[in-house]
């Protein structure tokens, strides 16, 4: 009888030891585990395999990074544009999805018309292209959506946030000039990396080339390659080569997230594509008169908001930064006598835009200030009698850190700059705004 044996092999003890301690640590930040100790989403079988729901926590979290999204596509040039969920089969057969990726989507007949369940944005902003003559003065063209996307990933492969069956992308396509190509290449990697920034993340970059099953003359492919490696050079960003794992229709860049246990996730993509605009005969006039045909990148930012949210949690240990928590204060009234000093406080904060609670629970401080901190409450504001005879709050930090006794102005100040601090390291601005 033979039994195959699996090891592992160490160049030294702190390196297994190391190895060991990310093992613990990954079962501790599990994003599963976390969505349901913070109330963040679930999963149902009645619901279906692969389909979030999400809690009025989550979704709140959720709505802060979507509307942050938002923003800064307009303040970069984008436009917003939203296209259906569902679109007849001959297009997806036009595009080259029907053969080339039809085994991950969804088909459904309506009138006896057969219609595919969208795996992604692309087609609908080439029609939203189409509905106009458009001129070289017109271009770039950067359409933006939030979309609502479906794919059929095997059962065996769904986790959590991280593989689902429905998902939102922040998914943009530039139809520009290739004499402008590499500019909106460079755009789009820039933007890259004042979000990566923004969260504090490291990353690595890959450029994956055409894989074995595609559409498109091998002169396009050429262009497309060389285009994104131009853009990647102009920056000095270092990348490896991922042979054949290209999109069916062109090349792409691809940004891996390095965690806080220095696990890879891949988020951001760039793609660069010659023959969709073909396919779906993309024109514009140049400045003789002559038809000429765009270009069209493929990208997205975060990538899928589930597992970049998923990815999030796990990097922070649930302790999301400042901006984007739920709940982003806390106040802790020690006895019922504060209560009314309490409510007070707690319609400032909420007036001065600061999304705050109370926890007004006949409980132990103690208990108060370990149920904060469990729900990873970024500041903890005790109200006592010292507290309400002074007119401040005494400042937690969900760290332990203990800043003392401080005024509502003071408290409101700080909270607005603590979610100012990663924005500024982002190089982006931010309006802040209480949801």
């Amino acid at each position: 009888m033979l039994q195959r044996i699996y090891g592992t092999a160490f160049a030294s003890e702190a390196d297994l030891k190391t190895y060991l301690h990310h093992l613990e640590e990954a079962k501790k930040r599990d994003h599963r585990k976390l969505g349901t100790q913070l109330d963040l989403f679930s999963f149902s079988e009645e619901a279906g395999a692969g389909m979030a729901i999400w809690h009025p926590k989550g979704e709140l979290i959720r709505t802060i990074l979507e509307d942050f999204e938002r923003k800064e596509h307009l303040r970069r040039g984008y436009q917003l544009v939203r296209g259906p969920q569902i679109l007849k089969r001959e297009l997806w057969e036009r595009s080259g999805h029907y053969e080339n990726y039809r085994e991950n989507m969804y088909f459904t007949e309506i009138d006896g018309q057969a219609y595919g369940i969208k795996p992604m944005n692309c087609l609908a902003h080439m029609l939203i292209y189409k509905t106009r003559i458009r001129s070289y003065r017109d271009l770039p063209l950067r359409y933006f959506e939030l979309g609502v996307v479906h794919r059929h990933e095997k059962s065996g492969v769904l986790h959590g946030l991280m593989r689902v069956r429905q998902f939102t992308q922040d998914d943009a396509h530039i139809l520009c000039r290739p004499d402008q190509l590499q500019d909106e290449i460079t755009g789009v990697l820039k933007f890259v990396q004042d979000v990566v920034a923004l969260f504090g993340f490291d990353y690595e970059v890959e450029l994956s080339t055409r894989p074995e099953k595609s559409i498109g003359s091998d002169e396009d492919w050429e262009r497309a390659t060389k285009a994104l490696t131009d853009a990647l050079d102009a920056l000095s960003l270092p990348y490896d080569i991922n042979e054949g794992d290209g999109a069916f229709y062109g090349p792409k860049i691809d940004i891996k997230l390095k965690d806080a246990l220095d696990r890879r996730w891949q988020c951001a993509t760039i793609q660069c594509d010659f023959t969709l605009p073909e396919r779906f005969d993309l024109v514009y006039t140049d400045a003789n008169g002559e038809r000429k045909r765009p270009v069209m990148l493929h990208r997205v930012i975060l990538g899928a908001v589930e597992r970049f949210l998923g990815v999030l949690l796990e990097h922070t240990a649930g302790a999301l930064p400042t901006w984007l928590s739920p709940v982003q204060a806390r106040i802790l009234n020690v006895t019922d006598a504060q209560k009314e000093f309490a409510d007070e406080a707690l319609a400032t904060l909420r007036a001065a835009g600061i999304r705050a609670d109370l926890d007004d629970r006949n409980e132990k401080l103690g208990f108060k200030i370990r149920e904060a901190q469990m729900d990873k409450i970024p500041y903890m504001l005790v109200a006592g009698d010292k507290e309400k005879e002074l007119g401040g709050l005494n400042v937690r930090l969900r760290s332990g850190e203990n800043l003392g006794v401080k005024s509502l102005d003071e408290i409101i100040l700080l909270i607005l700059a603590d979610c100012q601090e990663p924005f500024k390291r982002g190089g982006m601005r931010y309006n802040f705004c209480s949801q």
